[in-house]
């Protein structure tokens, strides 16, 4: 009779021993807590957790990929966007994940989309559009602020797209052209005004020496006839042909 009970006793411990046996992975913790009270962080590998006295909560601490859904935004501009991001997080101090907040995953989620409207609505639609990575740092920094009480670090968070009604994209279109055709107009001017300076340039050397300008002469000559024309220009001086014109006046008064 004592050996059954003998026998019963070390079986009933035997089974206690590997109901209490718990095996962590290299990248999971186990937040322990004694009849309530938090008691230690245990993990990685083989460890003991007592039933009844003592409750384990497992964490896992590889990076968690969250997709941010599309939230609605208003630029300081008045424009109407939809912005989705993808935001990277992970678990540094399991005690305060597990103490701290309820469920951390659904906190963060939560927190990530209203970080995202409020610091997106704080800059404009050109910005939002020409700075995403200024924008993305900015985000980062405002979440992990706010999560490391939960024991959370944010480690970058991206902005994917950015949706726009047909309305607007019509008008960035114009916009757009029109800034084109201002650069081209500055532009052709600029080219006016260079060319003009050089042209004064040029007629002032040629104005120190006559031989210069005759030999210009005979340049534009050589340009207007070409191989297959038959047009044939000389210029001549007025001071010849002054004296004919008046001949031919006092001829026919």
């Amino acid at each position: 009779m004592a050996f059954n009970f003998v026998l019963g006793v070390l079986l009933l411990l035997a089974i206690l021993v590997a109901w209490s046996l718990r095996i962590l992975r290299e990248y999971e913790r186990g937040v322990v807590f004694q009849l309530g009270r938090f008691w230690m962080v245990k993990g990685p590998g083989l460890i003991v957790v007592w039933p009844v006295i003592q409750q384990m909560v497992r964490m896992d601490l590889r990076t968690v990929v969250l997709d941010v859904p599309p939230q609605d935004v208003i630029t300081r501009d008045n424009v109407s966007v939809k912005v989705n991001a993808v935001v990277y997080f992970r678990v540094l101090d399991p005690q305060k994940a597990v103490i701290q907040v309820a469920d951390f995953l659904s906190a963060t989620n939560l927190l990530a989309q209203t970080t995202l409207r409020a610091v997106l609505g704080k800059h404009e639609l050109d910005g939002l559009l020409a700075e995403r990575e200024k924008l993305n740092v900015d985000i980062q920094r405002t979440l992990d602020l706010q999560t490391e009480a939960w024991g959370i670090k944010v480690s970058n968070v991206e902005i994917k797209d950015v949706d726009l009604n047909e309305t607007m994209v019509r008008a960035i279109a114009r916009q757009a052209e029109a800034e084109r055709e201002r650069r081209a107009k500055v532009i052709h001017a600029e080219g006016e005004l260079q060319a003009s300076e050089k042209l004064l340039q040029a007629a002032q050397m040629l104005s120190k020496q006559a031989e210069a300008m005759q030999l210009r002469y005979l340049q534009t000559l050589s340009n207007i006839a070409g191989d297959k024309s038959s047009t044939i220009v000389f210029p001549v001086p007025m001071d010849i042909l002054t004296p004919l014109l008046e001949a031919v006046r006092k001829r026919n008064p």
